[in-house]
């Protein structure tokens, strides 16, 4: 119940104060630059990686990313940035 409250004020806040939705409610912002790159923000840990599938943790769920010569140009705590021919991208929830 306190979960749902709290989702609910989170996206009321959002809406009056007219912040964007990955901010305030732990969102992960995923950008992609044709089948090339995929930049992705808020992630919670890489979970799998090899040349042709990815596999984040979100916050709720997974990202699964398939595709062929992947490889990763850069990673930080909550971003991360892959290249390589991007074929899918899939949202796992738990």
């Amino acid at each position: 119940m306190a979960k749902k409250w709290n989702s609910r004020i989170a996206e009321w806040i959002t809406k009056t104060i007219e912040l964007p939705p990955d901010v305030m409610m732990d969102l992960p912002r995923i950008t992609m630059v044709g089948q090339i790159h995929i930049y992705i923000e808020n992630h919670r840990g890489l979970l799998k990686f090899s040349d042709q599938e990815i596999r984040l943790l979100l916050k709720q769920g997974q990202l699964l990313i398939k595709g062929k010569s992947f490889v990763i140009r850069t990673i930080l705590p909550e971003e991360i940035m892959l290249e390589g021919k991007i074929e899918q991208v899939h949202y796992l929830e738990q």
